[in-house]
């Protein structure tokens, strides 16, 4: 037995596996393959993993940015074989199975796991980006937070009418989860934890627009609860427009279906696109951007390569793609990890993966949620509660879930939000990631 374990241990040594991101799926990852001793590098851009499902929450001044992110050492400091390195990929050359860092370093790898992710899609109108960001990190997260408390702090100033009507007039472009959860929570922020701040305007009057293009919002809901989110939203007084062409985002707006729209703030959750791995691994990239992958998640002519997650284009039993949610990477990194310690260690075939639906959901505001299961669907508050419980279970620390659950109650009770902070001014038209102090 312990010959055994001392070969075992051997052979993880003498296996290097490299993984490029320390998302859901990444992270999943190197903790199956930690826990046989195999030995693991993580690169990650940020030293934090963070639960970007809850990211519009700080966008809306409802958390902060550390009550949903967690240090990556610290998350992987009980696995001795792991070791984490703080950077930034710009190529790989698969032939050498060598990475390269931004800053020149060279990491060599014997298999490697690309989990990079995704980032928001603007369909070719790039320079979108700085008047209306997407929410996929903590900068963005707060650089909309500023734009939309900086709105009513203007409008509070302004003299006229029109220009404040224009301050408080919010669109959200994209009417999927991410989209309904920020125009639901833009909407109690206005109408809650704003009304009795101010003196000369009235928060309780602010315009949040919903715009989907498609004939439907959560087009990938029940056709019930999608009637059930519409019917929430008009409760808390969004305005939903659907079969809406965004043609045109300028500073001061945008143009929704050859009308100008004046807004104060703009925030885009339209689609996304994966990361450029593709192009590092020289492979033709699926829709999307999506990294095709084999049923064992391996990069097709690429040895020794595998995707996961957002970046990874692959399919589910019924043939079609899996979409890019937390869920699905997770599963992914956890399979693959526990697949291939069995292959690096008992020389096992490495195996097919299976999604697992758990199911899909999103939160409308305060007592109304969505949940679809499949075959059974849950809708209002008991949708409500379960999400709050899904959310605060899968937090990643136990601090993160003390702290989310006591800020959570107590907006509940109160209906007031603590992060109601404009840390720095952004400067006009200045896109989410420049024109920022360090």
């Amino acid at each position: 037995m312990q010959a055994r374990s001392e070969a075992a241990q051997g052979a993880a040594a003498g296996e290097h596996v490299v993984i490029v991101g320390a998302g859901f799926g990444g992270l999943a990852c190197a903790k199956e393959l930690g826990r046989s001793g195999v030995r693991v590098t993580v690169i990650d851009r940020h030293n934090y993993h963070l639960f970007v499902p809850l990211l519009y929450q700080v966008a809306t001044a409802a958390l902060s940015p550390a009550d949903i992110a967690e240090p990556v050492r610290q998350m992987l400091r009980r696995y001795k074989s792991v070791d984490v390195i703080l950077g930034e990929v710009t190529g790989i050359d698969t032939g050498r199975r060598v990475l390269t860092l931004s800053h020149g370093q060279d990491i060599a790898y014997d298999r490697l796991v690309v989990a990079t992710g995704s980032l928001y899609n603007y369909f070719g109108r790039d320079h979108w980006a700085r008047y209306a960001p997407g929410v996929k990190g903590i900068e963005d997260a707060r650089d909309i937070r500023a734009r939309l408390l900086l709105a009513f702090e203007k409008a509070e100033m302004s003299p006229d009418e029109e220009t404040q009507r224009a301050l408080m007039t919010t669109v959200i472009i994209g009417g999927g989860p991410t989209g309904v959860e920020m125009a639901g929570a833009v909407a109690e922020l206005a109408r809650h934890a704003l009304a009795r701040d101010f003196r000369r305007i009235d928060p309780r009057s602010a315009n949040i627009l919903l715009v989907e293009a498609g004939p439907t919002i959560l087009s990938g809901f029940p056709v019930t609860l999608q009637r059930y989110a519409m019917e929430a939203l008009e409760r808390l007084g969004v305005e939903v427009l659907t079969g809406a062409m965004v043609e045109d985002i300028r500073p001061e707006g945008a143009v929704i279906g050859g009308r100008f729209v004046p807004a104060g703030t703009l925030v885009w959750a339209a689609g996304v696109k994966a990361s450029p791995a593709g192009g590092w691994l020289g492979v033709e990239a699926g829709p999307g951007g999506r990294i095709r992958v084999d049923p064992d998640l391996s990069v097709p002519e690429r040895d020794n390569v595998y995707a996961i997650g957002d970046g990874a284009l692959s399919v589910g039993e019924d043939g079609a793609p899996l979409p890019a949610l937390a869920q699905v990477a997770k599963q992914q990194g956890s399979h693959l990890g526990r697949a291939m310690a069995a292959n690096i260690l008992r020389g096992e075939a490495m195996t097919a993966f299976r999604f697992r639906n758990r199911g899909n959901t999103a939160i409308i505001g305060r007592h109304a949620a969505v949940f679809d299961f499949g075959e059974w669907k849950l809708k209002g508050r008991v949708a409500w509660l379960l999400w709050a419980f899904v959310h605060v279970f899968l937090l990643v620390g136990f601090e993160n879930r003390v702290l989310v659950s006591a800020q959570w109650l107590w907006r509940y009770l109160t209906y007031q939000r603590s992060a109601r902070l404009i840390s720095w001014m952004p400067a006009p038209g200045a896109s989410a990631r420049g024109d920022r102090p360090g």
